[in-house]
């Protein structure tokens, strides 16, 4: 389905949903009208008490009341005003709709009437809403990020965090967007929520699956890596299913998006600075805590800075089974950035010396691409066999090869399976796991 048919049928299906889904100015014909009257009734309710929600309707239909009054508006317009205030109170203003609608990934504001969406892969201009003005855009910001204690403001005009259904948010204002305020949100995914799925997608093969759960209670070390919105948190949300209920878990991340179905579970998020520039911790301050409190397994969200090398002196000093994820396009590029991410922790190392440390705390490394038809696959599980020459061996245990595009524009492909036993198979074997026996020669 091209772009523009793939709109088409996205605007049918919210317009046949409900009216609250038809275009702002599909309804209000002057978009000058509808503006004045959402900017009046809004700017009405900011000094107002909300009531409880039991009154909520009824206060909500006295203050449009009031604000249309000598206006010649219908029952539809009317309505939709009303849908656009309950939003504004109740939601998050005009992305309510777009946050609840489980066809869209990423939501991407780039000015009050520049929204973008991403469905199956596909940015789409979105004409269904709108917002006012920058300062209506700056307000729905706080309304998002406030419930996790950030804030948003000229001094501190850049923000990461994340919603309460797990959804990632980031948003910066002027003066570092000369735009305006720009709201970048990548959706919590609920429908990819265990192993099936990703064997039911195509997204990988039942004996990857079977693979990945032995190396996971086997107390493997496992990096996932991958692009951006390549489905990494995900992934690793899946892999720590496999862990035993029985174990401690420590998950340490900059904005908690894991959402970990386990009875013992202690989740750690960062700080950032407050006004007076002090009181930041960081996930390397928090990596190091999490080793005081006798954890079974440490999972970190993203490795990306000084973090990395206590994540590996982890994995080297007896915490087996440790997991996270990391930005980058390819196993072996995985590891060029773990080796400069070790570097930046200012402890004087030779490469050497990193590169054996690398090797003897990673047992696997697993790689997640979203394909050219928005898809997502594991695309390869690779270990780290060892050193040759300073250099560190990938052998990769599972590989899926593109092939190329269907008639339909869909990635053709298959995967393949190297039958050589790998070593971390040893490993798995030794904690009595034996669901691999007879996977390899």
């Amino acid at each position: 389905m091209n772009k523009t048919s793939l709109m088409e049928a996205f605007n049918l299906e919210r317009k046949e949903r409900t009216y609250k889904s038809i275009s702002d100015y599909e309804i209000f014909e002057d978009k000058d009208l509808l503006d004045e009257l959402r900017t009046k009734i809004i700017e009405n309710l900011i000094d107002k008490e909300i009531p409880e929600e039991s009154r909520l309707q009824e206060f909500i239909n006295e203050e449009i009341d009031k604000t249309i009054e000598g206006y010649d508006l219908t029952n539809l317009q009317r309505n939709h005003l009303y849908t656009l205030i309950d939003n504004e109170i109740s939601g998050y203003g005009p992305l309510t709709e777009l946050l609840e609608d489980k066809n869209i990934s990423e939501i991407m504001v780039n000015s009050p009437k520049e929204i973008y969406i991403e469905i199956d892969g596909e940015l789409i201009k979105d004409e269904s809403v709108s917002f006012i003005n920058d300062e209506h855009i700056i307000r729905t910001i706080e309304r998002m990020i406030g419930p996790m204690g950030r804030t948003i403001d000229a001094s501190n005009p850049m923000v990461d965090s994340r919603l309460k259904d797990g959804s990632r948010i980031n948003a910066i204002i002027p003066p570092l967007s000369t735009k305006g305020p720009v709201i970048t949100i990548r959706k919590f995914k609920r429908e990819m929520t265990s192993i099936d799925d990703f064997i039911r997608t195509g997204s990988m093969t039942s004996d990857m699956a079977t693979f990945l759960d032995a190396a996971v209670r086997g107390k493997c070390n496992i990096i996932v890596c991958g692009g951006t919105g390549s489905g990494k948190t995900t992934l690793l949300n899946i892999l720590s299913g496999f862990i035993p209920s029985e174990e401690r878990i420590i998950t340490i991340e900059d904005a908690a998006e894991l959402q970990l179905k386990k009875e013992h579970v202690i989740t750690l998020e960062t700080r950032v600075t407050n006004y007076d520039d002090e009181g930041e911790v960081s996930i390397r301050d928090l990596v190091i805590n999490a080793l005081r409190m006798r954890p079974d397994r440490i999972i970190v969200g993203e490795v990306r800075g000084k973090e990395a090398f206590d994540m590996l002196q982890a994995m080297n000093t007896g915490h087996d089974g440790s997991l996270t994820t990391l930005h980058a396009n390819s196993p072996k590029d995985a590891l060029n950035r773990l080796e400069t991410m070790v570097l930046m922790s200012g402890i004087e190392i030779p490469i050497s010396a990193i590169r054996e440390y690398i090797t003897s705390a990673i047992d696997l490394v697993v790689n997640i691409e979203r394909m050219s038809d928005g898809k997502r696959k594991i695309t390869s599980i690779a270990e780290l066999e060892n050193l040759d020459n300073g250099e560190i061996i990938l052998k990769e245990i599972f590989t899926f090869r593109q092939k190329g595009l269907t008639e339909k524009g869909e990635v053709d492909g298959e995967y393949k399976m190297n039958k050589q036993k790998p070593k971390v198979f040893q490993k798995i074997h030794a904690r009595g796991i034996s669901e691999i026996d007879n996977m390899f020669k």
